[in-house]
């Protein structure tokens, strides 16, 4: 009688534990399922109607925050409506832009966990970012420089390749293993962001802040003390980003981009954000042809 239960018991058992694994092989099946439609951006923003952008709000002529309208302004913001739109157009969706501010040491991550739908926010084209997001076609020339005080005596990335000198670089960036390679000797120290990299500057913490020649002429327009130096270490050109393998998201924002260097509107914002920064010859930013 005992071994007869024992027996039914074990059964009843085999047939639960069987009926979990068949129900758990159809919940992760439509899981997996799920988040692949969730993960595929064009028609995730087809469905929302709108294209959720992060964006610079620390960096002015790009993306800085307004604090009188609570919104960010520069040309990455403006850049991005106007592919909004065009993108809208090419699909034939009425399409929004919306915002969210990002640092460079957060911006994939919100990515991937798709708090974002896209990047625009001066985000350098680099063969390792590109091996976990998607970037678009290039839409702005930039190339790493150093911003530094007018008296101070640097002139070129050679004049701080000495141990008691310090460069400034923001977390997340590209910067701080490019003045390893041309300034082995220099100690480089990280701060979040770049208005904590100009108190640093300011406050002596360090001989020089290096970054992409186009965010350092914004900072010195905000501080005519200091100037940008040296030319460009690097070639650095700025990329939209998407979460990785997003072909047709990619495909919609480079006709979108092409459209509007064709159309004249590129070129509008160029000068509408960089014709009267000192020392900088916008001119060579626009496309011709």
């Amino acid at each position: 009688m005992e071994k007869a239960k024992k027996r039914r018991f074990g059964i009843i058992a085999s047939i639960v534990l069987a009926l979990v694994i068949v129900l758990g092989f159809f919940w992760a099946s439509a899981t997996i399922s799920k988040n692949g439609k969730h993960q595929d951006t064009l028609t995730r923003v087809e469905k929302q109607g709108k294209i959720n952008w992060g964006v610079k709000a620390d960096t002015k002529l790009f993306g800085l925050m307004n604090t009188k309208t609570g919104t960010p302004e520069g040309f990455d913001i403006d850049l991005a409506k106007a592919v909004t739109k065009q993108i809208g157009k090419q699909t034939g969706k009425k399409l929004t832009p919306t915002f969210t501010p990002v640092t460079s040491a957060s911006k994939v991550q919100l990515l991937k966990n798709t708090n974002i739908d896209a990047v625009m926010a001066v985000m350098t084209i680099t063969p390792e970012r590109a091996k976990v997001v998607d970037f678009s076609n290039a839409y702005f020339p930039a190339g790493q420089s150093l911003l530094v005080q007018k008296d101070s005596g640097i002139n070129s990335v050679n004049d701080l390749n000495d141990s008691s000198k310090t460069v400034l670089v923001v977390v997340g960036t590209t910067a701080a293993q490019n003045i390893k390679k041309f300034a082995p000797k220099a100690k480089v120290i990280a701060l979040q962001d770049y208005a904590s990299a100009m108190q640093a500057l300011k406050a002596g913490q360090g001989q020089a802040i290096s970054t992409d020649n186009a965010i350092l002429y914004g900072l010195a327009t905000e501080n005519p003390s200091y100037h940008v130096v040296g030319g460009t270490l690097t070639y650095g050109p700025y990329g939209a980003a998407f979460d990785h393998d997003e072909k047709p998201m990619v495909k919609q924002t480079n006709e979108a981009l092409a459209t509007l260097k064709k159309n004249g509107e590129y070129n509008r914002l160029i000068k509408k954000w960089f014709s009267g920064v000192p020392g900088l010859n916008w001119h060579e930013l626009e496309v011709h042809g």
